[in-house]
């Protein structure tokens, strides 16, 4: 083993047969638990400023207080917390990740419990921290935007649509090498205010299982859930399958390299 100085600190670099040294391992900490953690943390604030931002809107506002409130929330939590983990806090997003490389398959489902629990804490924050009358009223912050069976076509399409838009906004700008930018974050947070604006009335513009599901368990509410899952998860295989066939870099691509 051999020492190498960087300022006042010594890392240990394991010395290969040809005279030069390995970047040092990362800690196991460091590659599995700290990221899950991570996207808990991320999932818990961003939902909870979502939930909130819903049963606390503002007569007059519409989709503009919810949509800025969460387009926001998103893009700090991502710019703060996205070295750690790649910033997903959203089943969808971890999906379309994994099938185009940028996510180890073995962090896929740990990265979904954390996403997850997240989303039932963010949720719980906001029933305890909310006006209880307006909570109620708001069904915790729970999707309600579908009450019909005439409605499900069109929350199915919009939530496939919106969320691919969101997956391949994350995908295509912090992942693919060719197409990806620092200003990341803005951009995911942006696409979050577009669609909510945009498709908000079709769906409520979920695109997170995870954001779905925190209310759902807390409020209780459970009418037409199933939307929320089927149309982000069935957006983020749509999004690997167009990255990996078509507008994925060189690397990323299946054919025509």
């Amino acid at each position: 083993m051999s020492d190498v100085e960087f300022g006042r600190m010594s890392i240990k670099e394991t010395e290969l047969g040809d005279g030069s040294c390995s970047p040092p391992k990362p800690h196991w900490y460091e590659q599995y638990l700290q990221p899950c953690i991570a996207e808990l943390v991320g999932s818990a604030f961003f939902i909870f400023i979502g939930c909130a931002s819903v049963i606390e809107n503002s007569e007059g506002t519409g989709r503009l207080q919810p949509a800025l409130a969460h387009g926001l929330a998103l893009g700090l939590t991502i710019a703060v917390l996205g070295n750690l983990s790649g910033g997903h806090y959203n089943p969808a997003v971890s999906l379309g990740a994994w099938l185009i490389g940028g996510l180890n398959m073995v962090m896929v489902i740990p990265y979904w419990i954390s996403q997850l629990l997240g989303g039932l804490l963010g949720a719980g924050l906001a029933k305890v921290l909310t006006f209880s009358g307006r909570y109620e009223n708001a069904t915790g912050a729970a999707f309600t935007a579908i009450t019909s069976d005439g409605q499900l076509t069109a929350a199915v399409g919009g939530e496939i649509l919106m969320t691919m838009f969101l997956v391949m906004t994350v995908c295509m700008g912090a992942i693919n090498e060719k197409t990806r930018t620092p200003l990341a974050p803005f951009c995911i947070g942006f696409t979050v205010v577009v669609d909510i604006l945009a498709g908000g009335a079709v769906s409520g513009a979920c695109m997170n299982p995870a954001r779905a599901f925190g209310p759902a368990v807390v409020a209780n509410y459970w009418d037409y859930h199933w939307v929320y899952w089927v149309g982000p998860m069935g957006a983020g295989l749509l999004v690997g399958a167009l990255i990996r066939f078509l507008i994925g870099d060189k690397k990323t691509r299946f054919f025509l390299k």
